[in-house]
């Protein structure tokens, strides 16, 4: 962690600007328009005031009259009033739009980040994900809120303020309008400070949700468990709490002693108004008493607003730190992207065949190709099994087939069309994926089936448990269908919870089947089972098996063994065992 938080500013600078700020509340132009025309009316409705105070002390009270006391006297009450009638109305619109405002930003960075390729993913911790869209936007609310309302409220009463106490005396006036410029200096000084150091707070914030994420999950717990490192756990979490509580505490008392010489420049001011009216006094032009009294009262009416203007400011450039950390989220550039004239293929005119075309691809620049030239056709209806060592491409290829990457080279195709031309609903729509690790919504079971097929029956639910060798275990359950399945389908099985999966992705009956490892958490009696339900689920439709366990691929059409990214050899079971290769080498060590 740096001690020159001024370096944390720069970089908030590059993506923030405040014109990107302001883009944000365009959508709500008129309503905006509406309350800035409350707050100028609230402001000019409380200037009335001083100057019936001023016509009370030099004027009803001198002469007695008690009814123009009384008019007097109400119009100031009736003032104060109205000024807080619309000041309240003004508040609940304004927070209505900051709240909307929220709701958008929330939204928009959840979106994009659903359209990032898997890159992104495998690269950023998923706490920092979360601190982005819950902490980060969450550390908004006050600006979008009482900020904005703040800012605009006493922006426009500090204005009409300033006017009146011109209009009342501009000579006693230039002893608080020079003032002003120094203490905006300050406090600008003191805000670049606090800026920094709020960039600094919400990054060792990411840190200590990345580590409860990663520390405090169940497959956490029972790593630290079974390691025996629950106490290096605990010192490394109280190391990053250590830090933000520092970071806390230099973030709100950073720059206090120049923010206090503001407030005692400030409060100095009907002090300095005073003397000014005394020296007046000596002249041939000097000011009335009521002038003086209501020259203090609009003082005090100016100082609470201008405080806070100074102290908006200087939160705003505290949370542009925040939006410098959100922004940079929305500007990862989106490297899978559905072309405007993307091709849709109707359900029922979906084959099943697919096509690589000296496919290739490599994960980040420098590294290695992880597939290379790897050129292969499955006919429609066929079933294909991929396998070789670890590291040979096989799960790369699985990635690429799905488009969660796109290639570096060559061509992917379904039915004759590069998957780049194809929509993202017909892709969805004709390739189901099983992974190796597969993820369950933390609900019902019926939810996490209905996931793939929101309108399916409970007929169609159980039909596709059945085909997955998973509805006996299902209906044994207390609650049936509507049985939690708890944060990561922890109440499962690792083979229980991939029948789920494969389940979910027969319920959408896709016309391709990619089992990635799919059956490897089953014991040999379930995978027999499921193996044969597959048999009969296959027909009609092109399977594509990832496989380490070479048991389940024997009765592969085609088997196609892989080596450092390559296709090296490919035939039938028989055919590659005899000949004494890289998938004879596989069998003989498995």
């Amino acid at each position: 962690m740096t001690d020159d938080p001024e370096a944390y500013g720069d970089l908030a600078a590059r993506h923030v600007s405040l014109r990107r700020v302001l883009q944000l509340f365009a959508p709500y132009r008129a309503r905006i328009a509406g309350v800035v025309t409350l707050m100028v009316l609230s402001s000019a409705i409380g200037l009335a005031g001083p100057f019936l105070l001023r016509a009370i002390i030099d004027v009803a009270l001198p002469q007695q009259d008690l009814a123009l006391l009384v008019w007097l006297a109400g119009g100031m009450i009736a003032a104060a009033l109205a000024s807080a009638g619309i000041g309240a109305l003004q508040i609940v619109l304004s927070t209505r739009i900051g709240q909307a405002i929220l709701h958008d930003l929330r939204v928009r960075l959840y979106a994009h980040l659903q359209t990032l390729s898997l890159r992104f993913f495998t690269g950023t911790r998923t706490g920092e994900v979360q601190s982005r869209i819950a902490g980060d936007i969450a550390g908004l609310q006050s600006l979008m809120t009482e900020t904005a309302n703040e800012l605009g409220r006493s922006l426009s009463a500090v204005v009409m303020t300033a006017v009146a106490i011109v209009l009342l005396d501009w000579r006693l006036a230039l002893f608080v309008l020079l003032i002003v410029p120094v203490t905006v200096l300050i406090s600008a000084r003191v805000a670049r400070l606090r800026e920094a150091l709020t960039y600094q707070q919400q990054a060792r914030a990411a840190d200590m949700s990345a580590a409860v994420e990663q520390t405090l999950s169940a497959p956490g717990i029972i790593l630290a468990r079974t390691m025996g490192r629950g106490s290096f756990l605990t010192q490394h979490f109280a190391r990053i709490s250590r830090d933000l509580a520092q970071l806390e505490v230099r973030s709100h008392t950073a720059g206090e002693w120049q923010w206090s010489l503001i407030g005692f420049s400030l409060a100095t001011l009907p002090a300095l108004t005073l003397l000014a009216g005394g020296i007046l006094m000596q002249t041939g032009n000097p000011a009335s008493i009521g002038t003086l009294v209501a020259m203090i009262a609009l003082q005090e009416q100016l100082l609470w607003p201008f405080e806070q203007l100074l102290e908006v400011g200087r939160d705003t450039r505290k949370t542009r730190a925040l939006f410098a950390r959100i922004f940079e989220y929305l500007d990862k550039p989106v490297e899978i992207t559905e072309r405007v004239d993307a091709i849709t293929i109707p359900r029922a005119e979906m084959r099943g065949e697919v096509a690589l075309d000296h496919v290739r691809f490599a994960y980040s620049e420098g590294h290695g190709p992880a597939v290379q030239d790897v050129s292969l056709t499955i006919p429609a209806g066929s079933h294909v099994a991929i396998v070789g060592p670890t590291g040979s491409g096989k799960t790369t290829l699985g990635y690429l087939l799905a488009r969660l990457y796109d290639v570096d080279g060559g061509a992917i195709s379904f039915d004759g069309v590069d998957l780049r031309d194809l929509s993202f609903e017909t892709l969805s729509q004709m390739l189901g994926v099983v992974s190796q690790e597969p993820y369950l919504l933390n609900a019902s079971v019926a939810e996490n089936l209905r996931f793939a097929r929101p309108e399916a029956s409970m007929d169609q639910l159980i039909e596709a448990a059945k085909v997955a060798q998973i509805h006996d275990h299902i209906a044994a359950l207390p609650e049936g269908y509507e049985t939690l399945v708890g944060e990561g389908g922890s109440r499962f099985s690792g083979g229980e919870k991939q029948r789920l999966a494969l389940a979910r992705t027969i319920l959408r009956d896709p016309p391709i089947l990619l089992l990635d490892e799919a059956t490897s958490a089953l014991d040999t009696r379930t995978e027999r089972a499921m193996s044969q339900a597959l048999d009969g689920l296959s027909k009609g439709r092109t399977t594509i098996t990832i496989a380490h366990r070479l048991s389940t691929i024997r009765e592969a059409d085609l088997i196609v063994v892989m080596q450092r990214g390559r296709v090296v050899e490919t035939g039938s079971h028989a055919s590659l065992a005899a000949k004494g290769g890289v998938y004879a080498g596989l069998l003989a060590g498995a």
